[in-house]
């Protein structure tokens, strides 16, 4: 239901508590009918908690396409009914920058759109978002800085700014503070 992180080997882990379709059989009436209420309670949120898990994870895979490395993998509980529902799930996918700044800025939004595309996203999910938008960032000031003919800066972007600063004439006359 939510992305689990970003390691430092530049991938994403998806966790996806969200998935559509309940993909198992279900009982018969009568061997649900030999469960007590409070058991039917549990199975049918562990059936609608398997659904929600897997519609998750499953927009986080239509939307992610080639930066999906690995996945869906699920977290079971069994249900009253022996069987396996997955309550959570996660989904892995490549994170690293791109050869070039441009194509950078092109994979950071697909990794936005990837980590936001359930319908419900997750911490997790807003966090991966939030580092594709900082990518996407530094893309464009490398982008804007090669336009511009200045070096790459990307590592200190603070200190491009403090050296364009720098560089600017004086803007008039000393002020005395202590007077």
């Amino acid at each position: 239901m939510s992305i689990s992180g970003i390691n430092t080997s530049n991938t994403a882990y998806i966790p996806t508590s969200m998935s559509a379709g309940e993909g198992r059989g279900t009982r018969s009436t009568a061997a649900n009918e030999e469960l007590s209420a409070g058991d039917q309670r549990v199975l049918e949120r562990l059936k609608q908690r398997d659904r929600e898990v897997r519609a998750h994870e499953q927009a986080h895979v239509s939307v992610g396409g080639s930066l999906i490395l690995s996945g869906p993998n699920y977290t079971y509980q069994t249900g009253p009914d022996k069987r396996p529902y997955a309550i959570g799930g996660e989904v892995t996918i490549d994170t690293s920058p791109a050869r070039t700044a441009e194509e950078t800025l092109v994979k950071a939004d697909h990794i936005r759109r990837t980590a936001l595309a359930p319908a419900d996203p997750s911490p997790q999910d807003r966090q991966v978002a939030a580092k594709a938008d900082s990518m996407a960032s530094e893309a464009r000031l490398e982008i804007n800085a090669e336009r511009n003919g200045e070096p790459d800066n990307r590592a200190s972007p603070l200190q491009a700014l403090f050296d364009r600063i720098n560089d600017l004439p004086p803007a008039g006359g000393m002020i005395d503070t202590y007077a």
